[in-house]
């Protein structure tokens, strides 16, 4: 896979202390041919998956692949109408996949996926997976999880401090595969500027849930994102690592124009 030398890119797995099997899945990718890429851009994508030992690791691979060929091979004239169709056409395929396999049914999977190009970041989101976007030293929440301790928090029914020890506090709302003809996510109208030094990173509820946004910022700032990126899970694993950890992240070195 080329990366071309503008961006650094890292990221890193693990199945933390409790689970024995990882259900998230990550990838990267940009077209090899330079014309093609200035075309798409560059897509990152992460995918928490749930279901079952089965289900749940395979919504999430299903997903991330389905979201790359619609990006590499679909005819969207732009990102954000890429990033819908592809999430549309993989939470078509997780809910058609589990009703011919009855060892699958109730699969699903978060998906976060970001479009780069010409210097905008475009992006999709559905579930408790996050984006953020890193700053000055500031990690800045792109994306509102999907739970339904966050829409209590928003309804003013809690706060952010009782919602983090909150028992319901991974409960779904929405997510692919949910039980709808279409996919209710997030895609933001209006695409965000990049300059030099950003870091757009993306993570599961594992990592978020364990270490919070200064922390993130600060395990980031001056070090090289491989070395942040295995900091940042080793931290959730220290602070029992109760679910999957993952994270990517992908440093802007120049603009492209």
């Amino acid at each position: 896979m080329r990366i071309r030398p503008d961006v650094e890119l890292a990221n890193s797995s693990d199945a933390g202390s409790v689970r024995t099997e990882n259900e998230d899945y990550f990838l990267y990718c940009e077209p090899d041919d330079d014309e093609e890429f200035a075309r798409r851009g560059r897509l990152m994508i992460l995918t928490d998956g749930m279901g079952g030992h089965n289900g749940g690791a395979e919504a999430s691979r299903l997903a991330a692949e389905i979201l790359r060929d619609a990006f590499l091979r679909g005819d969207a004239p732009e990102p954000r109408a890429v990033l819908i169709e592809g999430f549309q056409r993989a939470h078509a395929a997780i809910r058609s996949h589990a009703a011919e396999n009855d060892e699958l049914r109730g699969m699903g999977t978060t998906c976060c996926a970001v479009i780069l190009r010409h210097g905008k970041l475009y992006l999709g989101h559905v579930g408790d997976s996050r984006i953020y976007l890193l700053r000055d030293g500031v990690a800045n929440q792109l994306t509102e999880d999907h739970t339904l301790v966050a829409r209590m928090v928003r309804d003013g029914l809690l706060t952010p401090e009782q919602a983090s020890q909150h028992e319901q506090r991974n409960v779904l709302t929405q997510a692919l595969g949910m039980d709808s003809d279409t996919v209710s996510a997030d895609f933001p109208p209006d695409p965000l500027d990049l300059v030099p030094g950003d870091i757009v990173l993306m993570c599961s509820d594992g990592l978020h849930g364990m270490v919070n946004a200064r922390e993130i910022a600060l395990t980031a700032a001056g070090q090289p994102l491989r070395d942040a990126c295995q900091e940042l899970v080793a931290l959730a694993n220290a602070r029992g690592g109760p679910d999957n950890i993952t994270v990517q992240m992908l440093g802007i070195r120049q603009v492209e124009s």
